[in-house]
C-alpha cells in the first residue's frame, strides 16, 4: 500500500472507530440498566450480569458496525476536503477512485469480520443468553418461597404461605388453588416441591392437613383430610418444538424451507454485504463544496441510511410472509443502492463529463 493510501485507511479507520465507539457506548449503557433491573428483579442470576452484558456486545457490534463504517467514511473524507488535501490529492492524480483502494482494504476486513458474527457467533450467543435465562427461570420457579411471604408461583392462580422453609420441605402451610370457577383451600402440616425436568411442571405434595373445596357464596363445601395430597401448578406453555429464528444456527436456516427461516438467513448475510453497499454511497457523498462544513453531508448521509434500513426491513417482511422469491430476497436492494452509488462515484471520478470543444476562430 503506497503512502497515501495508508494515510487514507488510517484516516478512516479511526473515524471508524470513534462513530462505533461513541453508538456502542450508548447502546450499552441502556442494556446495561436493562439487564441490571432483570438481575435486581431475580430474573436473572446476579452472577451472570457481565457475561450476558459480553455476549449482547456481539449484536451490537454486528449492528453498528455498518452504520459506523458509513459515517466513518464520510467524516474522514470530508476532513480531507475542508482541509484541502482532497483537492492537493486530486492535483497529483489521485481522485475518489484511487481513494477506494485503502477504504475497500478497510471495508474488506470488516466484512469478514461482521460475517463471521452475524452468521456463526452472533446466534451462538442469542442462543447463550436464553440458556441462562431459562435456568434463571427455574431456579426462580423452584426456590420462589420465603418463610413468613404469601407468594404465587403461578402468576396468582396459586398462593402459598410457609410459616417455615428449610431446603426443599415447607412447614404450617396455607395454599389456596384457583380450579376454574371452585376454590381450593389447603391446610397442612408441611410439603414439599417437585418438579418435573422433561415435562417442566411444577407440582406441591402436602402431608397431614385438611382441604376445603367449593365456589364463593356458595354453602355447599367439601372438606377432606388427608395425610398426602398433590397440588399440581398451571405453567405457561412452551412450544419444545418450535424453536425461534434468532436461536438457529446458520446451518440449520440452509437446510430450511421455512419462509421465516429464509428471512432470518437472508439477514444475517445482509450485515457484511451492506458494508460494501455504504462504502460506495459514502465516498461520493463525503465531496462537499468548498463552502460548506464538514458536516453538512451527515444529514443527508443518515437519511439515506434509515430509509436503506427500512427497506431491508420491509423486504424482509415481504420474504417471511412469501411475496417475493426466496432467490430475489434483500438482493435486489442492496443493488439498487450499489447502483446508486456507483454512479454517484463514477459522476465524482468524471466518467460522464464531456470533453469541451474548442471551435477555432475564422
Amino acid at each position: 500500500m503506497t503512502l497515501i493510501g495508508r494515510y487514507v485507511f488510517r484516516e478512516a479507520l479511526s473515524a471508524w472507530l470513534v462513530v462505533t465507539l461513541v453508538l456502542f457506548v450508548i447502546l450499552m449503557t441502556n442494556q446495561f440498566a436493562e439487564i441490571l433491573d432483570d438481575a435486581a428483579a431475580d430474573r436473572l442470576p446476579k452472577d451472570a450480569v457481565f457475561s450476558i452484558l459480553g455476549l449482547t456486545s456481539l449484536r451490537f457490534i454486528t449492528i453498528l458496525t455498518p452504520i459506523g463504517l458509513f459515517l466513518g467514511i464520510m467524516l474522514a473524507l470530508a476532513r480531507l476536503n475542508r482541509d484541502s488535501e482532497a483537492a492537493a490529492l486530486a492535483a497529483c492524480g489521485v481522485g475518489p477512485l484511487r481513494l477506494m483502494g485503502p477504504i475497500a482494504l478497510l471495508t474488506s476486513v470488516l466484512a469478514a469480520v461482521i460475517a463471521w458474527l452475524s452468521l456463526v457467533q452472533t446466534p451462538a450467543a442469542t442462543r447463550q443468553i436464553e440458556t441462562i435465562r431459562a435456568e434463571a427461570r427455574d431456579a426462580l420457579e423452584l426456590g420462589v418461597l420465603e418463610a413468613g411471604q404469601f407468594t404465587s408461583p403461578d402468576a396468582g392462580d396459586t398462593v402459598i404461605y410457609a410459616r417455615e422453609v428449610v431446603e426443599s420441605e415447607i412447614r404450617d402451610v396455607f395454599v389456596e388453588h384457583e380450579n376454574g370457577e371452585r376454590v381450593v383451600v389447603v391446610l397442612a402440616e408441611r410439603g414439599r416441591r417437585e418438579h418435573d425436568a422433561e415435562s417442566g411442571e411444577l407440582s406441591f405434595v402436602f402431608f397431614n392437613g385438611r382441604r376445603y373445596e367449593g365456589s364463593p357464596g356458595d354453602k355447599n363445601f367439601r372438606v377432606i383430610e388427608f395425610e398426602e395430597h398433590g397440588i399440581p401448578v398451571r405453567q405457561d406453555e412452551v412450544e419444545d418444538d418450535e424453536i425461534a429464528v434468532e436461536l438457529k444456527t446458520t446451518e440449520e436456516l440452509l437446510r430450511s424451507t421455512d419462509s421465516l427461516d429464509r428471512a432470518e438467513l437472508h439477514a444475517r448475510v445482509s450485515a457484511p454485504v451492506s458494508l460494501f453497499v455504504l462504502m460506495l454511497l459514502g465516498v461520493p457523498l463525503s465531496r462537499s463544496k468548498p463552502r460548506e462544513g464538514r458536516y453538512a453531508r451527515v444529514g443527508v448521509g443518515m437519511l439515506i441510511y434509515i430509509t436503506y434500513a427500512n427497506t431491508l426491513a420491509i423486504a424482509r417482511v415481504w420474504i417471511e410472509r412469501d411475496q417475493v422469491p426466496t432467490w430475489v430476497g434483500l438482493w435486489w436492494v442492496h443493488a439498487v443502492l450499489a447502483l446508486i452509488g456507483l454512479y454517484m462515484l463514477l459522476r465524482e471520478a468524471g466518467a460522464f463529463a464531456r470533453p469541451l470543444a474548442y471551435e477555432s476562430a475564422a
